[in-house]
């Protein structure tokens, strides 16, 4: 199985990690073990991804893709503004961009970069937490942080509609683009443990500025990992670190791995237990305690 097969296999059929590491029984960080290379799949583990991928055993342990996802991507260095995301998407990111400005669009340090921030760190703190995407845009790495790709023709189809207001303004000496909410956002669209967070967002990131936004994006290691001009990778919360995650992802990634030794070893017999417990006990030998 040729390196990169199954990250590539899993992200061109939509499939999360968390995911797949439920179907298969393990943990995602055994799973991620597995993508990387560090874990071989057993048999019944690999029958279990080949169907959820509708491929034969032989084919997926060939490295064949899907007839259906085998697709050519071409490469440039620019990524196109003409993204093709889902009505239902385009909706939510409406309704929840309506929701933050409602909170904070009129403070005096929120402008069109502090929301591009606010929108990302919503997003990937989102997947972070709960294996699953919020807004789902797509974020490109660029000089001054995550930038949502989608969010100019969002913002343009919404003051056609007359959801909200484009405003030029200045905060200190600088040129500063805001955006005025006009409507009241669709609740609907966003159910309550998504606003509970979204809040709980807003209040630790909304009171800095735009500056003080961008350089704090610049530390999280999604940015830090993907070049510049390229979509940044959800996964890559994974790889976070404090004071970005209250999680040791390293020290889960190795526990994940000490248990899989384990699990494969088994339960220790009576006469192995007995072995261990009669075996010499060299501190006392040494003379120490």
């Amino acid at each position: 199985m040729r390196k990169g097969y199954l990250s590539n296999l899993r992200k061109q059929s939509g499939f999360q990690q968390a995911y797949l590491a439920g179907q298969l029984g393990m943990t995602r960080q055994t799973y991620a073990q597995i993508e990387k290379g560090d874990r071989d799949l057993t048999i019944s583990e690999a029958q279990k991804l080949a169907g959820l991928y509708n491929l034969s055993l032989t084919d997926f342990i060939e490295g064949k893709l899907p007839q259906e996802t085998e697709i050519t991507i071409m490469k440039s260095k620019k990524i196109r503004q003409a993204v093709l995301v889902p009505a239902d998407r385009i909706e939510k990111f409406k309704q929840t961009l309506l929701y933050i400005l409602k909170q904070v669009g009129a403070r005096p340090n929120i402008g069109e970069t502090a929301i591009y921030k606010i929108l990302y760190f919503i997003d990937f703190d989102y997947f972070e937490e709960f294996g699953e995407k919020l807004i789902g845009a797509t974020y490109i790495k660029n000089i001054h942080g995550p930038t949502p790709v989608e969010f100019k023709k969002v913002v343009e189809e919404m003051a056609k509609e007359d959801q909200l207001e484009v405003v030029k303004s200045k905060y200190f000496q600088y040129e500063q683009r805001k955006y005025l909410p006009k409507a009241e956002p669709d609740l609907t669209a966003i159910n309550a443990r998504e606003i509970k967070f979204i809040d709980k967002e807003i209040e630790r990131l909304a009171d800095k500025n735009a500056k003080d936004l961008s350089n704090y994006s610049h530390g999280d290691a999604p940015w830090q990992i993907t070049q510049e001009g390229q979509p940044i990778d959800y996964e890559l919360v994974w790889e976070r670190i404090a004071p970005y995650t209250e999680h040791d992802y390293l020290q889960e990634y190795m526990q994940a791995g000490a248990n899989d030794v384990l699990n494969d070893l088994g339960p220790m017999s009576e006469e192995e237990y007995e072995y261990y417990m009669n075996l010499p006990d060299l501190d006392k030998k040494n003379g120490t305690r």
